[in-house]
């Protein structure tokens, strides 16, 4: 029986957007630039994780779940047949990240190839002043507009431009036109899915002296054409015990969100149950998991995956971290 948490490294992305703060203050140690997205646990074949600890270590997350399927919980077997439901990514955006918009389940198995669409959660990590973030239309649009706007690139002054700051949340559903603006560190939580369709990219060039590939058509399919209220942040409350807080940040059909402030050295008893897997991203400081005479150092930046009906660990340290079960 698998029931030994374990470390996970992830899958680095260089798109053109990216910056490098990932490894300067994520301390990923990863050679590339630009280093855009860092996909921390997941089992998409675009950028698997591989398992970093224990006896699996070097094994890919794809691999080891289609061995031990039981390691996600009864509930993502039953649900999303033996595959992971979630993707987490930590992500940087030096500059602009295209306007685009994702399509939804079932316009994706209809037309994608029985691949799923893209539902996401971003919880803003930090934000340089006067950063925002692209959020729906400002007003109802008909497509013959929206066509006509790409086409004499002003699609800009019909969308939603939202100020963030550090620890907000937002909930991107398919169909909302969105984007990341410049100067913003997210950590991303969504489903299982690569499926981006890019409406306006500031007719950048690639490395390869190329412009990136628009997917205008589809986009406008899938898009939602009314105006989108601006997003308000959902009302959280910390939950106090001893040597913890936490927070419900989202919940969806594919996963459950909550950030955990752990202030412990004596350490907190966690145990996932037969329903679902837990993964924990550190978002800052550091802490270790114990479970016998073994132990796993979770620091900034780091990921752990817990396997479904676990051992009882100990969880000690200070430390920021998201919790994401399905």
């Amino acid at each position: 029986m698998l029931d030994k948490p374990f470390l996970l490294n992830p899958y680095p992305k260089d798109y053109l957007w990216g910056g490098n703060r990932l490894n300067e203050r994520y301390n990923k140690n990863i050679a590339i630039f630009p280093f855009a997205e860092s996909w921390e646990c997941s089992t998409h074949p675009d950028g698997p994780s591989y398992i970093a600890s224990g006896e699996y270590r070097g094994t890919s997350l794809i691999d080891l779940i289609k061995q031990y399927p039981e390691v996600l919980g009864t509930h993502p077997q039953k649900k999303f047949k033996n595959t992971l439901p979630v993707l987490i990514k930590l992500i940087d955006a030096k500059e602009d990240l295209s306007i685009q918009v994702h399509p939804d389940d079932e316009y994706a198995r209809n037309h994608e190839n029985g691949q799923l669409g893209k539902t996401e959660l971003w919880y803003v990590l930090d934000a340089e002043p006067g950063a925002t973030i692209t959020f729906g239309f400002l007003h109802d649009m008909e497509k013959d507009a929206v066509l006509e706007s790409l086409k004499d690139k002003s699609i800009e002054k019909h969308l939603q431009k939202v100020p963030i700051k550090k620890n907000d949340v937002f909930f991107i559903e398919p169909g909302i036109v969105h984007a990341i603006g410049k100067g913003v560190l997210i950590a991303e939580i969504q489903e299982s899915s690569n499926l981006t369709y890019r409406l306006f990219d500031y007719d950048r060039i690639d490395s390869f002296g190329n412009k990136r590939e628009l997917h205008i058509d589809k986009a406008i399919n899938v898009m939602k054409l009314s105006s989108s209220a601006k997003p308000k942040q959902p009302m959280r409350v910390l939950r106090y015990q001893k040597g913890w807080a936490q927070e419900l940040l989202g919940r969806c059909e594919y996963f459950q969100v909550e950030r955990i402030l752990l202030n412990t050295e004596e350490g907190i008893s966690i145990q996932t149950n037969e329903n679902s897997f837990q993964v924990l991203l550190c978002i800052d400081g550091e802490c270790s998991i114990d479970w016998k005479e073994e132990q796993i150092t979770l620091q900034k930046g780091k990921t752990v995956f817990i396997p479904a009906n676990s051992k009882q660990c100990l969880i000690k340290g200070n430390a920021q971290l998201l919790k994401v079960e399905s």
